[in-house]
């Protein structure tokens, strides 16, 4: 059984593990966080927040300065989709906004009786798996 958790990640309750909802990658133990399964991009606040006024004539550019924060984006490492942005202080280890009770969860989708996947009808849908298909066979993406 396979519950979709966010938009882009589900927990496989037969394997316990992370799973991407557009390629099925594996993402690790579904106990854990999945920010440990992804491919993790440390971002320069400025590559985002681009200065609105010069910097080399202003200490205080409107921009993030990197020295007190960062862009922290994560990436399925098999189709490259990206799965969540936090923004921490240099240093900080990866925040974990999801710990789940895998087997209370287990629990509570067996006594509904019903399909996770069906109930939840958000995510990525059949556009994302067409668009999948097509990269995997085109070699794109694994």
């Amino acid at each position: 059984m396979r519950v979709p958790m966010t938009e882009y990640l589900v927990i496989d309750l037969d394997t316990e593990r992370w799973t991407c909802r557009v390629c099925d990658g594996d993402m690790g133990d579904a106990h854990d966080s999945y920010k440990k399964g992804t491919l993790a991009y440390d971002r320069d606040p400025r590559e985002i927040h681009q200065p609105i006024i010069d910097p080399t004539r202003y200490e205080y550019t409107f921009s993030p300065d990197p020295t007190y924060c960062r862009i922290v984006e994560y990436y399925c490492p098999g189709c490259g989709t990206q799965i969540e942005t936090e923004y921490l202080p240099p240093g900080h280890p990866p925040t974990i906004d999801l710990l789940i009770d895998v087997d209370a969860l287990r629990r509570q989708w067996q006594e509904r009786g019903v399909d996770p996947e069906q109930a939840h009808i958000y995510g990525p849908g059949e556009d994302a798996q067409k668009y999948t298909a097509l990269h995997k066979a085109t070699g794109h993406i694994r």
